[in-house]
């Protein structure tokens, strides 16, 4: 009986620890300029690191006892930024590719299988040196609320003919300022301190009476 259950507990075990390989080829674009030998330090890897593929002489790689589950493959080059993809293993094997959204995670888009992996971009590990050029002081937002402001002073009346009478006579009265009538000091100390206006005497008249 001790063997019986040795036995269950050896399948169960196997059952568990069943693991897959994931396939796939690396290869560089043809105007790619890389060493001969980019092949040599270039790593294929599972989830960040928790497994490692190497690459053959043509570029393709094995990665075997990978459990079931979905993991993230990315090559790690030096020369060249490849996409990373999806792969997704099923408990029966099945395996399927699909492009990485960490944006949508459920949101399936395929890719072949086994995997084609082809460089971007180069590898760029330094920003370009900033140049000064004289767009940038011009589209400055003060250099701009000084220029435009001249430039509509000088040629707007080149744009507009001001022979015109009738739009001299408007553009007189628009630049014309209203003229307020401002009250006397004597008026405003008496309305301040005598808290209001001076009351105005009522004129009595008086009727003659007929005779």
């Amino acid at each position: 009986m001790m063997r019986v259950g040795w036995a269950s507990e050896g399948a169960e075990i196997a059952e568990q620890t069943e693991a897959f390989a994931i396939e796939g080829k690396v290869t560089m674009p043809r105007d790619a300029n890389v060493p001969k030998n980019w092949r040599s330090y270039t790593r294929v890897l599972v989830n960040y690191g928790q497994f490692v593929g190497f690459l053959r002489e043509d570029g393709s790689f094995v990665i075997s006892q990978v459990p079931s589950g979905s993991y993230v493959v990315e090559v790690a080059s030096k020369d060249y930024v490849f996409e990373p993809v999806r792969v997704d293993i099923t408990s029966k094997g099945k395996i399927r590719g699909r492009r990485l959204n960490f944006l949508q995670p459920s949101a399936v888009s395929t890719v072949q299988y086994p995997l084609k992996l082809i460089g971007r971009q180069p590898a760029n590990y330094f920003r370009k040196r900033e140049e000064w050029r004289i767009t940038d002081m011009l589209m400055n937002p003060m250099v701009l609320m000084m220029v435009l402001p001249l430039l509509l002073i000088v040629v707007l009346p080149k744009l507009i003919n001001t022979n015109d009478p009738e739009l001299q006579r408007e553009m007189a009265q628009s630049m014309q300022m209203p003229k307020y009538e401002m009250p006397e000091l004597s008026e405003m100390m008496t309305s301040f301190f005598g808290g209001g206006g001076a009351k105005k005497a009522k004129k009595t008249t008086t009727t003659k009476k007929r005779t």
